[in-house]
């Protein structure tokens, strides 16, 4: 039984690991948090020497959801995308158990009739990884036959569904700059909490307020309980509009589902972080 927990970065100005040199920043996290979002993939994919960095500095059960490159999802939209699959599956190898899932986002505009396109895609990925995909188009979610059509494709190669939850944020106006930039940013759909696999993935969005944040988190507590009582090992990622908070909110959310599983083991408790000595400089 095992729930693991994290962050869409690694590393924020406000966190205690960003005091160290940029290579040991993840090792800092990983003591905070078992799992982290891939978002930088999106942009460029890695060489095979970075992402054996990230590797050397994290345990094999640490959690890694890396996303596929913009270039394969939303440029591309799957078609003559060959050569950056297999770059991207290429520099992923170093992860190896550490990539929990590869992270198949893809944009609003991808609709009930592109399905297909995806399946086939799907069922040309190789089986040494798992895959997970985020939709974000209306239909998926409120249309009860669009629903039930990606579904079956999903099962059908093993491939969890990726809800981003952002009910708790849309839910009052923003009051911060950071909330309004992510009020026109963020998708607002309804809220999903189905699992297709044993290992469901959830990305909520709560508010800078942390109050706010763990109240609006409540129903995934019980959510995330209910499937660890039934062997499933799920990883949550909590997201805040500006993130200040969110390393800290992470561990928080998995203290209130071991609350209700006492079964589940405590996260461990991290170091503190001390940045390295500076040496002092002297005219003599």
């Amino acid at each position: 039984m095992r729930l693991a927990v994290g962050c869409a970065q690694w590393t924020h100005k406000a966190w205690p690991n960003h005091a160290l040199p940029s290579a040991e920043r993840l090792r800092a996290y990983a003591r905070w948090c078992d799992a982290v979002e891939g978002n930088t993939t999106f942009y460029a994919t890695p060489s095979a020497a970075t992402v054996a960095g990230w590797a050397a500095q994290t345990d094999e059960d640490f959690r890694v959801l890396p996303k596929f490159p913009r270039t394969v999802t939303h440029e591309g939209r799957f078609q003559g995308v060959e050569k950056d699959v297999r770059a991207f599956l290429d520099a992923m190898e170093p992860l190896g158990a550490r990539a929990h899932a590869l992270w198949v986002q893809l944009p609003g505009a991808f609709a009930p009739a592109d399905v297909p396109a995806l399946a086939r895609f799907l069922r040309r990925l190789p089986p040494s990884f798992r895959y997970a995909v985020e939709v974000r188009h209306p239909a998926f979610f409120d249309d009860a036959h669009a629903a039930r059509e990606l579904e079956a494709v999903l099962r059908a190669s093993g491939t969890e569904w990726v809800p981003f939850d952002t009910t708790a944020f849309f839910a009052t106006p923003p009051t911060s700059d950071a909330e309004r930039d992510a009020w026109t940013k963020k998708p607002r759909v309804a809220k999903r909490e189905a699992a297709l696999t044993d290992r469901p993935i959830v990305r909520y969005l709560g508010r800078d307020d942390p109050a706010r944040t763990a109240e609006g988190w409540r129903p995934w507590v019980a959510r995330v309980a209910a499937w660890l009582r039934e062997g499933r090992s799920p990883t949550v990622f909590v997201h805040t509009p500006d993130n200040v908070e969110s390393l800290a909110l992470a561990r928080r959310f998995h203290t209130a589902v071991r609350a209700e599983v006492p079964a589940l083991d405590a996260l461990p408790e991290p170091p503190p972080v001390e940045p390295e000595p500076v040496e002092s400089m002297t005219l003599f």
